[in-house]
């Protein structure tokens, strides 16, 4: 009796293929931050505050992927170093929304173009219908996700054995 294997072929494996992306993505990402002073993160909550000024601490937190803890002591420092301001009083609850500074644009513009550097070296062997292509699949298998909860999906996944 063989047993066929369910494993995964990590030759073949679309989710390890793309966790290796974002592994190589995120180191490329870091090495030009970094003469910046600068890391992925803080570079994110920049970018996100820069497109959607007054985001709360919860919703950076949750766009740079990172705990509203972490996000807390970031905003502290990007307070201190004068990048961003919040208001002192909460808006609504305990909400304090933040903004950029001048001196936090700045620095945004700086990180940005390095970061736009690195995106134009990922995709330059693709031509312009293979980087529309890709953003669409990625956006679908986002969705696909997030759609169905991992454990509709692990029941689906799972058949008696015969």
């Amino acid at each position: 009796m063989t047993q066929q294997a369910t494993g995964i072929d990590l030759e073949t494996s679309l989710g390890y293929l793309l966790k290796e992306a974002s592994s190589a993505l995120r180191s490329s990402m870091e090495a030009v931050l970094r003469p910046h002073g600068m890391n992925i993160t803080h570079y994110s909550c920049l970018e996100l505050l820069a497109q959607r000024p007054g985001l709360s601490n919860s919703e950076l937190a949750r766009g740079a992927f990172v705990t509203r803890q972490a996000m807390n002591v970031l905003l502290q420092s990007l307070e201190r170093d004068g990048l961003i301001t919040r208001a002192e009083q909460p808006v609504a609850g305990r909400v304090l929304p933040a903004e950029l500074t001048v001196k936090g644009r700045g620095q945004l513009a700086t990180a940005s173009a390095a970061v736009k550097e690195v995106e134009d070296r990922m995709k330059s062997t693709l031509n312009a219908g293979e980087q529309a292509m890709l953003g669409d699949l990625l956006s679908r298998c986002v969705t696909s996700l997030r759609e169905q909860p991992a454990s509709v999906a692990q029941q689906a996944g799972s058949r008696p054995r015969s």
